[in-house]
């Protein structure tokens, strides 16, 4: 099974749940936390991803972690099913795709606008007004630079790219004159 069909089946069965409960921004918090820890921690991650740890002794170890955070109890039964599945690697990818269900259902879209230089504040309320109209849904975007794409914008909208860059067009021109 992929990490994309691993991340979608966690992640969407975590907001089934605290869409239910209410709990949706304390586990979306405590989740962020847990991800950055582990990923700050490399004693953490190799105690839950040896393969010669065994399985009791890592149950006990995410026990004695919730004993001294004290998150909320989905987020620790959540936490104990990623260890007893062996998924606790992938909370990063899951917690990626359950901030997206989250998102979707609620009506917004997370965009990322990719730029050589940065946007004047029109040409970026210019950008959600036109991808809110495009997807039907409210946009929240994200502005980032990369000097690489020489000019233009690249858009990300989910897994929709937009690739608008200078840097692009010039390969697919090179590519044309290769080919033809």
């Amino acid at each position: 099974m992929s990490n994309e069909t691993i991340a979608r089946r966690y992640g969407t069965a975590l907001a089934d749940v605290v869409l239910t409960s209410g709990e949706t921004e304390t586990v979306k918090k405590e989740l962020r936390v847990w991800e950055e820890m582990l990923n700050t921690n490399p004693d953490l991650q190799n105690a839950f991803s040896n393969p010669t740890i065994g399985h009791f002794a890592k149950e006990g170890l995410m026990e004695r972690l919730l004993e001294k955070t004290k998150p909320a109890k989905t987020t620790s039964n959540f936490l104990r099913i990623l260890v007893k599945n062996g998924r606790l690697a992938d909370l990063g990818d899951i917690n990626q795709k359950f901030e997206s269900v989250l998102e979707e259902r609620s009506g917004t879209v997370v965009a990322r606008i990719t730029s050589a230089r940065a946007l004047p504040d029109n040409d970026r309320s210019e950008f959600k007004k036109k991808l809110e109209k495009l997807t039907g849904k409210k946009i929240d975007l994200n502005f980032e630079i990369d000097k690489e794409i020489i000019g233009g914008v690249v858009t990300r909208i989910g897994s929709t790219v937009y690739d608008g860059s200078v840097r692009t067009k010039l390969e697919n021109l090179r590519e044309q004159l290769i080919g033809g």
